[in-house]
């Protein structure tokens, strides 16, 4: 009882220490300790039965990422975010008929992006994979979106043509990570403006815990700050009006530093966690919503009216093993938290947008 006691106390000086730093300006700007190691390791496509490809456009930035079940899966989702961008969400609703999804597409481009799921339909529909009905197979696709519009040329963005090239790449070895796909154009820490911003990313990583695994991916993009969890110290984030140090957008807030408004959903992170565990409709919706609990762990503040935060769960039952959910939504939670700062640590710097690496001392 008296650890527990010490533990809670430990944590309120610590905030309050955070916000009286922030609030005078003296949190110093550093991503990790030295030469901090990635954590965890890795891939989404781990789990069998699943490919993922990239398309990055290198003009702007921006691009997409798909992750494809040939075989079919399982789908959930789970829309925390209030400005969202999606693409037959609906359907995983475990009232609704269809039962699998053939593929799933994250991309960037605001919603212009939602395109790309289009070119995604078409390379399987040439494989002939899909829901048969009777004339056709048609594919199952559900997509999301995030804002990088602010990102160089706004009219460049994903469409048909990049989302079936990045099916042409799909591959079962391990996902690029870093300024690709959908994270090529992904910038965190904007509430105090993008001149504040820092690099965002995309990252992956997987569990195998008692036979089973499962992975997640993900392109953080957020509004907040992206920390890890393990120590509390922010990776990356909004920085300090002469972009020397970071601000910590949270401590900030509580102290009353009040940032001006943004524009409408400019953030969104969007992601899919993954398992080769046989799963329900109704389990993979719940899965897809206790892995947003590894964006709140690492993301803050996270699902916020300017986010369009989604994630999808996908169940290939490749293991043949039955789902125990709570198993695997502990483990959906953990994979998407080391996604979540592998993508940030992957990152590599724009125009305006340094990265966390340029922070590491």
């Amino acid at each position: 009882m008296e650890i527990g006691v010490e533990q809670r106390w430990n944590r309120r000086a610590f905030m309050m220490a955070a916000a009286g730093a922030a609030a005078a300006g003296a949190m110093p700007a550093r991503g990790a300790d030295g030469a901090r190691r990635m954590p965890g390791g890795g891939s989404i496509t781990d789990v069998a039965g699943l490919r993922v490809g990239h398309y990055t456009d290198t003009r702007r930035p921006t691009g997409c990422t798909v992750i494809i079940a040939e075989a079919g899966a399982t789908g959930g989702v789970d829309v925390r975010g209030a400005a969202p961008g999606t693409r037959e969400t609906d359907l995983l609703n475990p009232m609704n008929m269809v039962e699998q999804v053939h593929a799933v597409l994250l991309a960037g481009g605001s919603a212009f992006g939602l395109d790309a799921a289009s070119g995604v339909m078409r390379y399987l529909e040439e494989k002939k994979i899909g829901f048969d009905v009777g004339v056709a197979h048609v594919p199952i696709v559900p997509a999301a979106i995030l804002f990088d519009l602010g990102v160089g040329d706004a009219s460049i963005r994903p469409d048909a043509a990049a989302g079936y090239q990045a099916c042409k790449t799909a591959s079962e070895q391990a996902s690029e990570e870093g300024n690709v796909g959908a994270g090529a154009g992904a910038t965190v820490g904007k509430l105090y403006g993008p001149k504040r911003a820092m690099k965002g990313g995309l990252g992956s990583a997987s569990l195998r815990v008692a036979g089973v695994t499962v992975g997640a991916i993900v392109a953080v993009n957020a509004v907040g700050d992206v920390l890890d969890p393990s120590t509390g110290r922010i990776l990356a984030g909004a920085r300090t009006a002469d972009g020397k140090m970071l601000l910590d957008t949270r401590a900030a807030i509580l102290a009353g530093d009040l940032p001006k408004s943004m524009r409408p959903g400019a953030a969104t992170t969007i992601g899919a966690v993954a398992t080769d565990a046989r799963l329900t409709k109704a389990q993979a919706q719940k899965i897809a919503a206790m892995a947003h609990d590894g964006l709140a762990r690492t993301i803050n503040p996270i699902h916020t009216m300017l986010d369009g935060d989604t994630i999808f769960a996908l169940g290939t039952g490749a293991s043949g093993k039955t789902a125990n959910v709570t198993l695997l939504g502990v483990m959906a939670a953990e994979a998407m938290a080391i996604a979540v700062q592998r993508a940030i640590l992957s990152a590599r710097a724009l125009e305006g947008y340094p990265a966390a690496v340029d922070f590491i001392v």
